[in-house]
């Protein structure tokens, strides 16, 4: 089960990310405003270098338990990443997540690459549902997952400690046919 990589969208490229990415990675993900609703803490150069390494090696979803991270990147520039892992390929379920650069925000680089992947996950991995998870205070997440047609599935009230103090987690799911219909309108 592979995605193709690069992907394309009208402006930007999803592709693996490699070694020459690590500034632009770092420009976003060592930042405490970005990492704020995040389950780590800003990264500073290692961090992002271990992490450009383990994921830039991650080109298909072959297994059960197995993710992919793929940058997007604008202009010649990456802005931010997207991830989509599975859990057992039987259940056919994915989670999407991303993190993006604040200085892209309100662009619409983020849905356009969204959009792009939940493709790949219905169209080029055949899931049944993708699923997102994050903090019910991340309004721009919240509002990225409702772009998507994603709807609210869960909020489980102070599910987890978190950053110091217990932290809510918000659901969010989308089915294949409920993809489908939204593509059919969009076309």
């Amino acid at each position: 089960m592979d995605v193709a990589v690069p992907r394309r969208t009208e402006r930007t490229v999803l592709r693996l990310l490699t070694e020459r990415d690590v500034e632009e990675v770092l420009a976003y993900r060592s930042r405490a405003d970005v990492c704020r609703y995040l389950t780590f803490e800003p990264m500073d150069r290692e961090d992002v270098e271990g992490f450009v390494e383990e994921w830039g090696q991650h080109a298909s979803i072959a297994g059960d338990h197995d993710g992919l991270v793929l940058g997007v990147e604008h202009e010649g520039r990456i802005v931010g990443d997207l991830k989509l892992a599975v859990g057992l390929l039987d259940n056919a379920q994915g989670e999407i997540g991303w993190v993006f650069h604040p200085r892209v925000a309100g662009q619409g680089l983020a849905t356009e690459a969204a959009t792009s992947l939940v493709d790949a996950a219905f169209e080029e991995l055949h899931l049944h549902r993708v699923w997102a998870q994050l903090d019910p205070r991340n309004t721009a997440s919240w509002n990225l997952c409702e772009r998507l047609g994603m709807r609210r599935e869960a909020l489980l009230r102070e599910e987890s400690w978190f950053k110091g103090a217990w932290g809510d987690l918000a659901v969010y799911g989308l089915l294949r046919p409920e993809w489908d219909a939204r593509r059919e309108v969009w076309t």
